[in-house]
This record gives C-alpha cells, structure tokens and sequence, in this order.
C-alpha cells in the first residue's frame, strides 16, 4: 500500500492548527485555574489575598506550557 502525499501533509495540516488552537486556550485557562484554586483556599482560610499567589502560579504555568508547545510546534 502506498501513502499518498498530498494526505499526509492535509493531515500534519490539521496537526499545526490543532497546535496552535492549543496555544490560545492554554494560557487563559491555567491562568483560571490558578485563580479558582487561590479562590477556593481563601475562602477555606477567610483571606483575601490567597486569590493573588494562585493567579500568579497559574500565570507562570501558562507561559511555561506556552513555552514548551511553541518550542515542539517550531521544531516541528
């Protein structure tokens, strides 16, 4: 059996745009995650500044994921 072309290249088509929808929901969605945690631990601890640490976790880990998908995408 043979492997046409011109379908594997539509297919690694599909791949890099699957890559790059990756990169625009990550970044907001660690950044939620971050906040909903530090949320979560203010209200069990009753502050009001537990929200800030979780946002700025969720934040570096979005960069950091951004990161590696973006160096793997260009690699690619």
């Amino acid at each position: 059996m043979s492997v046409d072309p011109s379908n594997k290249s539509a297919k690694s088509k599909w791949v890099e745009i699957e890559s790059y929808i990756q990169l625009g929901i990550l970044l907001p969605a660690a950044t939620f995650i971050g906040w909903l945690i530090g949320h979560l631990l203010d209200l069990h601890f009753h502050t009001h500044w537990i929200y800030l640490l979780g946002l700025g976790f969720g934040i570096a880990a979005g960069f950091v994921q951004f990161f590696r998908v973006a160096l793997k995408t260009g690699n690619d």
